[in-house]
């Protein structure tokens, strides 16, 4: 009888235990690390599932727990700055007609029902801990754990995020650049009225927006041009994102009296990352935010993660050898998708930023998410 073929996946995010689940699904004996103790179950405030993210999480099986602990929604408003609603347009069913265009979900929950997933596969799950060192040959990977211990793998995949140690160990010096925007993010209670994403251009912030996340909760945030992280102390984050808030009508004052705690607020730039030319070296390869990262102003960022996923772990379980040409293969099918994603997210902000008055934003945003409903 044939030994399985081994894999370790490093990084439990949304790339990491897709990859897993996929795999083991497959009968691949799959370990899989993580640096935090808690597996990030606790981590983040919400995220927004466009239908393509949606077309890949009921692949995985958790399609039926994530409709009913999110909020679906199809459309989109322009507001102005006071809340009065200038435009509302449908969204596009980017993962197909038989699913919602958008479901809004608290990242955390997303996180925990992916974790079930993960565990409930059998795959060997190690927390709280790192590789230490990577030593690749024709044939696999020798991995050095940051515990001591050692273990020999056919394959690595690393999923370890936008500052992927991953990414550096196997010599891909590509980094993340700043792209000039920021964003506040806080999860609070949902007002009645909120039934889909309303964004407000203008006023003290480029955007001001929210998504629903559940029955009776959101995320707001607010973007603005970065700032020293250094110059605001994080005792101040709910003050700062509360000032800003403010100064936007309609459902805001609302969202904004809940603004009060600032271990509740997140502070992120935007970046950008696009690895250009392949995403592996010899036996390693990577997948999500390791390779790619946009700016959130298509909300395409976990989608093309679990897209990475899904396609990578097809090519793994095709028959095909795993060598040099199927990974490449994998770079190829990612890369004409991922490309037009990073730079229209990217772009979306710098018209922004420039103060572009006459942008075609819906029209970038509709050919992407047109392009988007093919399959990856």
């Amino acid at each position: 009888m044939s030994t399985a073929r081994t894999v370790l996946v490093i990084g439990g995010g949304a790339a990491g235990n897709a990859v897993t689940i996929l795999l083991r699904r497959a009968g691949l004996a799959v370990d899989l690390i993580e640096a935090k103790d808690d597996w990030n179950a606790t981590a983040g405030s919400g995220i927004t599932l466009q239908g393509n993210a949606l077309r890949v999480l009921r692949e995985l099986g958790v399609w039926d727990q994530v409709k009913a602990s999110g909020f679906g929604f199809g459309s989109v408003g322009i507001t102005a700055p006071d809340g009065t609603v200038l435009h509302v347009a449908r969204d596009i069913r980017t993962g197909g007609d038989d699913l919602p265009a958008t479901v809004g979900m608290q990242r955390p929950q997303l996180q925990r029902l992916l974790i079930d997933a993960v565990r409930a596969t059998g795959a060997g799950v190690r927390l709280g801990i790192r590789a230490e060192s990577l030593d690749t040959d024709d044939t696999g990977v020798t991995v050095r754990f940051t515990d001591g211990t050692e273990s020999r793998y056919d394959l690595v995949i690393g999923a370890d995020g936008l500052g992927s140690a991953t990414r550096a160990a196997i010599g891909i010096t590509d980094k993340p650049e700043p792209t000039g925007m920021a964003i506040w993010r806080v999860a609070a209670p949902r007002p009645a009225g909120v039934t889909r994403t309303d964004l407000a251009y203008g006023g003290p912030a480029y955007i001001a927006g929210y998504c629903p996340t559940s029955d009776t909760t959101l995320y707001a945030y607010v973007v603005e041009a970065n700032r020293d992280r250094a110059s605001i102390p994080p005792d101040t984050y709910a003050e700062e994102m509360r000032r800003l808030a403010s100064a936007y009508g309609g459902c805001w004052p609302e969202i904004t009296a809940h603004i009060t705690d600032p271990e509740q607020v997140n502070y992120t730039w935007f970046d950008r990352l696009l690895v250009e030319g392949s995403w592996h070296r010899g036996r390693t390869v990577l997948v999500g935010d390791a390779a790619h990262c946009c700016p959130p102003t298509l909300a395409q960022g976990a989608a093309l993660s679990l897209e990475d996923a899904w396609v990578l772990a097809q090519l793994l379980t095709s028959g095909e050898p795993w060598d040099d040409a199927l990974f490449q293969t994998y770079y190829e099918r990612r890369i004409a998708r991922v490309r037009p994603v990073v730079e229209a997210s990217v772009q979306i902000g710098q018209w922004q930023l420039d103060g572009v008055r006459d942008a075609d934003v819906p029209g970038l945003m509709g050919r992407t998410m047109t392009m988007l409903r093919e399959l990856p």
